[in-house]
């Protein structure tokens, strides 16, 4: 039994801890492929790391490479590994430390158990384990100056858990979650959507032995499993309509939509959740209750950076959601059209400032408006825009949604879904936008405190019938702080309200009749300044204002 460092090893320290995938390669002997060695190389450089797959794919050996090179490159150091279940912990992932470890081109040393490798050091040990197995107390015992905590089949792990692992990783720790996205909820689907975390993902149709059509790395996924998955759990479909086909082009080249759409030996398919799950590395389509699936967001930030060279049409929409007390930021979001070209955050609380801000951003456009929360801490904000003339809209969410004080209410794009308030108005209204059943085209930035908020609200029909989105202080539990930038967007969104209400509702106008009186002319000039005021107020393409002239017959 060797219970130290090798010779060898210890004399090329220095260069290893450099250099992880050198170490795997030349001490460990692992193949990795390049996807594997880009996410060895985010565990060596970041503290956190999340890696979603598709089955046999490879995400446990990569963890347990990640493992024993952080164990073996930080002297003292501890690894914690944890699953849902005892044979996750002992039977796949012991099971493949061990067969690094004994296939290593040199003595490693260590001890190595069932459920764990030890040395003659009380500090220095990899150690595996149910996650139920240990309360939230006993986790404070795995403090250390270098931990790495690897959570495997994280989506079936509680987020109470996760809450114990958050205690322990102080000082130079890390922490790596791998799973299959079985679920659109918990730690391991917010973790795609977090800026804390570095995220892969391992999908089945860039396997190596798929795209080679052979076994290159012997145990990863082969090309007849997938092959059979796609007649099975996929439908044929039709070519998209903007995919330009390529001579040169892999066999198994993808071109994914909001759907996943793939190509696949020459043919276009749709995957079920079965072959997103397990093929494709991706989450279920949605959650029946989830207001935007991931997919969809996904789709938006592909067109968003195909559209970063080309001109921008549409005028400005600027949602402003001011920050309160607290940690909350100001957010702005700026959108064209369909085209939400950047987010501006400030954490200034004054609100001064904040008016000249915007008053700096509307100024050079003629036509376009701001739309402010001033339910709390924008309402003086939108004020004091006000009276410097700006063209401003004051946004309260928690209003019934309807335009103005008209009593037809707001429905959706196809007509048919009515709304509780405002607020579900302008998220169901980003839904739309988003929808590739709609012709959904909106281009958001690759922002992930977007992409998290924007997936993480819930819809419920109340008994009248009319959508409500779920409190945004349930959201704030989860999130652990505010959704502004979804506010930000959603504001963007707030229907503008007529300025005289009698526009509600559908008008006719009547024409300057040929019989009328000279006298009536200062009535005629004042009624056409009006006009051409009440216009430029609306801005509603879908309205065209023309000279209304008020004839009273006696």
């Amino acid at each position: 039994m060797e219970t130290t460092m090798n010779n060898k090893l210890r004399d090329n320290y220095r260069c290893y801890r450099k250099d992880w995938n050198k170490f795997a390669r030349d001490i460990l002997g692992v193949r990795l492929d390049n996807e594997q060695q880009k996410i060895l190389h985010a565990v060596q450089l970041q503290r956190r790391v999340s890696v979603r797959s598709g089955n046999a794919r490879g995400k446990d050996f990569v963890a347990a490479a990640s493992a024993i090179c952080f164990l073996y490159l930080n002297v003292p150091s501890k690894v914690v590994m944890t699953a849902p279940t005892e044979r996750q912990a002992i039977k796949i992932m012991m099971s493949e430390l061990t067969k690094i470890h004994r296939n290593a081109k040199i003595p490693l040393g260590g001890e190595i158990l069932q459920n764990q490798i030890k040395f003659l050091r009380p500090d220095w040990y990899l150690l595996a384990f149910k996650a139920s197995d240990y309360k939230a107390e006993a986790w404070t015992g795995f403090h250390s100056p270098n931990l790495m905590v690897i959570v495997t089949e994280a989506s079936g792990v509680e987020q109470l858990v996760f809450n114990s692992v958050e205690s322990v990783l102080t000082g130079d720790s890390k922490l790596l979650i791998v799973f299959n996205p079985n679920h659109n909820s918990g730690e391991a689907f917010n973790s795609v959507k977090s800026p804390l975390y570095q995220k892969f993902k391992l999908s089945c149709l860039d396997a190596p032995n798929v795209k080679a059509k052979k076994n290159l790395i012997p145990g990863q996924v082969d090309y007849a499993w997938v092959e059979e998955k796609v007649r099975k759990w996929c439908v044929p479909i039709s070519p998209p309509v903007d995919y330009e086909n390529d001579e040169g082009e892999s066999q198994t080249n993808i071109h994914c939509t909001a759907n996943q759409d793939f190509k696949f030996n020459g043919k276009w398919y749709r995957p079920n959740d079965l072959f997103r799950i397990k093929v494709m590395g991706e989450f279920p389509e949605k959650s029946e209750d989830q207001l935007i699936p991931l997919a969809w967001i996904e789709a938006a930030v592909v067109r968003w950076k195909e559209r970063q060279h080309e001109p921008i049409t549409g005028e400005l929409k600027l949602g402003v959601d001011v920050a309160g007390m607290g940690a909350d930021f100001t957010v702005f979001c700026h959108r064209y059209d369909n085209y939400v070209k950047e987010f501006q955050t400030f954490q200034q609380k004054d609100h001064m400032r904040i008016v000249g801000l915007i008053k700096n951003i509307l100024s050079p456009y003629e036509k376009a408006n701001a739309f402010i929360d001033t339910i709390g801490e924008g309402a003086g904000v939108y004020s004091r825009l006000k009276e410097q003339k700006m063209k401003v809209t004051s946004a309260k969410f928690s209003e019934c949604a309807r335009l103005g004080n008209s009593k037809k209410e707001l429905t959706d794009l196809t007509g048919e879904r009515f709304f509780a308030n405002m607020r579900a108005y302008c998220y169901w209204a980003i839904r739309d936008g988003l929808d590739p059943q709609l012709g959904g085209i909106l281009a958001i930035p690759p922002i992930d405190e977007l992409i998290q908020d924007l997936t993480e609200p819930k819809w419920t029909m109340r008994s009248d019938g009319k959508i409500l989105i779920e409190e945004k202080s349930e959201i704030k539990k989860r999130l652990g702080r505010s959704p502004d930038y979804s506010d930000a967007l959603a504001l963007t969104y707030y229907p503008q309200p007529p300025r005289f209400q009698w526009l509600n509702e559908p008008v006719k106008f009547i024409e300057h009749p040929p019989f009328l009186p000279i006298e009536m002319a200062p009535l005629e000039e004042e009624c056409r300044r009006r006009a051409e005021e009440w216009e430029r107020a609306f801005n509603n393409e879908s309205r065209i204002i023309r000279t209304v002239i008020p004839v009273r017959y006696k």
